[in-house]
C-alpha cells in the first residue's frame, strides 16, 4: 500500500511537470472542464436556491392549506351577482367545517381600505386586515414582541391591533410598541404584538403576491367588520384560509369544497380556490425543466472538455514515444504506463473543477445579484460536479492511455 501511495506521488508529480512544460496547450485544454464545472455549480446553485426559496414562501400559504378567494368583478357584474349570492364569508367556513370531515379549521381574512394610518410617533401606509384568530397560525406568524389577539379578544369586539415589523418600524421608529396606540381611520387600536419577521421578500409566486406581512397590520375579524367601512356590495371576508388533515389529498379536497360553494353560492362564479401544493407542484416542474436544459448544456462543455483532454493525451503520446519505449525498456509494466497517462488526466480534471468551482461560485453570485434569485450551497453538490468532471477526464483518458501501454518498446525507442 505505501509503495502505491509513493508511485502515486511520483505520478502526479511528473504530470505536473508535464502540464507545466506545455501551459499554453494545458490552458486551452483546462476551459472545457472549467466552464462546465462552473455552469454545473451555478445551475446547480441558484436551482437549490430557488427551491429553498419556493419552499419557505409556500409556508405561508401552507401545503395543506387550501385557499379560496373573493373574485374581483365590475360593478354590474357585482349586481347580477350579488342577486344569488352573499359572497364569501364566516358562515361559508362554518359550514365547511361542519360539513367536511378532513378540514381541521379555517381563518378568515378581509382588507379595509384605508386613508389614515398613524401613531403619536410615526405614520405608515401599510395594509389594514381584519383577521379571525386562527389566521396567524394557519400564516405561519409568530409574535416576535407581546401576544396575538386571542379568540376572546375577537368575540368581544376588542380594539387591538397585530403590527408587521415594518409597519411598527414606521408607526413607532423609536422601538417599543406594544401596548401604546394606533389610528387606522376613525378607530383607535391599542398594540398587543409585533410579529417576527420572516425575512421573506414581496414578490409573485407562480403569478401570486406573497409575502409581505411585515408592512400589514391585522385587527380582529369581528372588531373590523363592525367598526370599519367596508364597500358597497363587498363579500363578508376577502380570503379564507382553510387547514386540512392529512387524510387526504389537497386537489380532491379543493373538488368537494367547490361543490359545497357551489350550492351555498347558487352556482355563481364570484370565490376561486387556490391549492398551495398545487403551485408548488407547477414551480417544481418548471424547475425542473430548468435544471434539466442547465444540466445539458453544462454536460456539452464537460464533454468538450473530455475530448480536449483526449486530444492533449494523444498529442502527448507521439511526443513521449520514446520515454515511453525507455520506461518499458527498464521493466515498466502496461499498467504503470496506463496509470501514468490517467494521473495526467486526472490532475487536469482536479486543476480545471477546481478553477471551475471558483468561476461557478462566482457566476451564481452573479446571477443572482443581477436577477435577485437568491443562491443556496451543497458540499455534495459540489462534490458530484468535481467527481463527474474527473470521470469524464479519466474516460476520456483511457484510449491515449492504453494506446501508449501498447506501443512497441523497440519501435518507441527508435522513433527518437
Amino acid at each position: 500500500m505505501r509503495q502505491h501511495l509513493v508511485n502515486l506521488k511520483l505520478d502526479v508529480r511528473q504530470a505536473l511537470g508535464q502540464l507545466a512544460h506545455h501551459r499554453l496547450r494545458t490552458a486551452l485544454t483546462l476551459l472545457g472542464m472549467v466552464f462546465g464545472v462552473g455552469a454545473v455549480i451555478a445551475m446547480l446553485a441558484v436551482s437549490e436556491g430557488g427551491k429553498r426559496q419556493a419552499l419557505e414562501l409556500i409556508e405561508g400559504m401552507g401545503l395543506r392549506n387550501l385557499i379560496v378567494e373573493a373574485r374581483e368583478l365590475d360593478s354590474e357584474s357585482l349586481k347580477e351577482v350579488r342577486k344569488y349570492s352573499a359572497g364569501l364569508n364566516v358562515r361559508d367556513a362554518e359550514s365547511i367545517e361542519a360539513t367536511l370531515p378532513f378540514v381541521e379549521g379555517w381563518a378568515g381574512s378581509r382588507r379595509f381600505r384605508t386613508w389614515t394610518l398613524f401613531s403619536r410617533e410615526g405614520q405608515s401606509r401599510a395594509d389594514v386586515f381584519a383577521v379571525s384568530p386562527d389566521y396567524f397560525t394557519l400564516s405561519s406568524l409568530e409574535a416576535g414582541q407581546g401576544e396575538l389577539f386571542s379568540p376572546e379578544d375577537d368575540l368581544n369586539f376588542a380594539q387591538v391591533a397585530v403590527l408587521g415589523s415594518g409597519a411598527a418600524r414606521g408607526l413607532f421608529p423609536n422601538g417599543n410598541a406594544i401596548g401604546k396606540h394606533i389610528k387606522v381611520n376613525h378607530l383607535w387600536l391599542q398594540v398587543v404584538a409585533v410579529l417576527r419577521d420572516r425575512q421573506l421578500p414581496d414578490q409573485r409566486f407562480e403569478g401570486r403576491e406573497i409575502g409581505g406581512e411585515s408592512e400589514h397590520v391585522y385587527l380582529p375579524l369581528q372588531a373590523g367588520s363592525a367598526r370599519l367601512k367596508r364597500e358597497e356590495m363587498s363579500s363578508e371576508l376577502d380570503e379564507l384560509k382553510i387547514r386540512l388533515d392529512g387524510s387526504i389529498e389537497p386537489n380532491q379536497a379543493a373538488m368537494a369544497i367547490e361543490n359545497l360553494l357551489n350550492r351555498r353560492h347558487g352556482e355563481q362564479n364570484d370565490y376561486q380556490i387556490i391549492v398551495p401544493a398545487r403551485l408548488l407542484a407547477q414551480h417544481q416542474q418548471t424547475q425542473r425543466i430548468f435544471t434539466i436544459v442547465m444540466s445539458a448544456v453544462a454536460g456539452i462543455s464537460l464533454l468538450v472538455g473530455g475530448i480536449g483532454i483526449m486530444n492533449i493525451m494523444l498529442a502527448s503520446v507521439m511526443e513521449r514515444k520514446s520515454e515511453i519505449g525507455l520506461l518499458r525498456a527498464v521493466g515498466a509494466r502496461e499498467i504503470d504506463i496506463v496509470r501514468q497517462f490517467l494521473v495526467e488526466a486526472s490532475v487536469i480534471a482536479l486543476i480545471g473543477a477546481g478553477i471551475g468551482v471558483m468561476l461557478g461560485i462566482a457566476l451564481a453570485y452573479a446571477i443572482a445579484a443581477f436577477a435577485g434569485w437568491a443562491v443556496a450551497w451543497s458540499l455534495l453538490v459540489i462534490a458530484v460536479a468535481v467527481l463527474v468532471c474527473v470521470a469524464i477526464a479519466v474516460g476520456f483518458g483511457v484510449y491515449p492511455a492504453v494506446s501508449a501501454a501498447r506501443l512497441n518498446p523497440v519501435l518507441a525507442l527508435q522513433s527518437e
